[in-house]
């Protein structure tokens, strides 16, 4: 039994806290969670009744075995390098940090430590759905991904808007891009930046338009990404081509691909995200509970996160 606990009271510590308790009892335990708001943990005990609360971080960490990490972006690498000093295993929330130095210096110091990231895109079965179909389009030749927002924060993220509509740790770039990049990352390898665009037309505000260019290896990517020119409070595309066809993740847990008319099938088994994310999550927490073991597992590396972290900065700066 993995004793897990907990650092950030936020929609993110809820939803794993939820599914370790009604998915995965038998393997994990919430062993507490501590985060310094007193109302974001009266918010998590009305969610996650009978959860115990830490009185400081370092309570928490001495008494987990393994420490998630979903605060603030920018108090991630913090709390990541108590856990791992104290001899904890790590799964901390993505971005791995907004800090490139910091990140950098974090990763080679801790290289080969019981520690993963959380993108779930590394236990999504959509994803694996993708990577079968991926040899029946042939060498890959385009990718496109696309990312739309009603507004931003979305309308569940408004707790955390303080800090989530910030340029400094926030953004949806950081929130959701990332996460596509990820998974670009995982099946095409390493991208590098071509060129970008960056909108900020709010003062003290995220931004709200990104375009951008770049490369995995010989495979050219076009990334767009707005706020306020779609209905959907949340809508995306992952879409791959190669000289044999087409395949696409769509609205995050849709596998797809082209038939020979240009309209796409899903995959039979395909679910809504709201459906597929306890399966996701479930996936999540075997993976989890491999790493703390010190076992092989498929959840994001932190050297994957960092390269994910390069390239979002690198956006957001131009």
């Amino acid at each position: 039994m993995l004793k897990l606990g907990i650092i950030g009271a936020g929609i993110m510590g809820e939803r794993l806290a939820r599914a370790a308790r009604e998915q995965a009892a038998d393997r994990v335990a919430i062993v507490g969670v501590w985060d310094p708001s007193a109302a974001a943990m009266a918010r998590f005990g009305a969610a996650v009744p009978d959860t115990p609360h830490a009185g400081s971080a370092a309570a928490l960490i001495a008494a987990s075995d393994c420490v998630y990490v979903a605060s603030p972006p920018a108090s991630h690498l913090g709390h990541a390098r108590a856990a791992l000093d104290a001899g904890k295993a790590l799964f901390c929330e993505k971005p791995l940090g907004v800090d490139l130095a910091e990140s950098r210096a974090f990763v080679s110091a801790h290289r080969g430590a019981r520690a993963a990231v959380n993108f779930p895109f590394a236990s999504s079965l959509a994803v694996a759905r993708l990577a079968e179909w991926m040899a029946a389009i042939g060498p890959p030749r385009t990718l496109t991904i696309d990312v739309a927002f009603r507004v931003w924060p979305r309308p569940w993220q408004h707790d955390a808007a303080a800090w989530l509509d910030r340029p400094a740790e926030g953004g949806f770039t950081r929130e959701v891009v990332s996460h596509f990049l990820f998974l670009a990352r995982r099946l095409l390898g390493p991208l590098a930046l071509v060129e970008q665009l960056v909108r900020y037309p709010d003062d003290g505000a995220s931004e709200r338009d990104i375009r951008a260019r770049l490369s995995a290896g010989e495979v050219a990517v076009n990334l767009t990404g707005n706020v306020g020119n779609t209905p959907k409070d949340d809508h995306n595309a992952w879409t791959l081509r190669g000289d044999g066809g087409a395949i696409r993740l769509r609205d995050w847990s849709f596998a797809e691909r082209q038939l020979a008319d240009g309209t796409w099938q899903a995959d039979a088994d395909a679910l809504p995200n709201e459906r597929m994310r306890p399966v996701v999550l479930n996936r999540q927490l075997d993976g989890v509970a491999k790493m703390a073991r010190g076992e092989a597992h498929h959840l994001a590396t932190i050297q994957e996160a960092f390269d994910v972290q390069q390239i979002v900065e690198a956006i957001l700066a131009g």
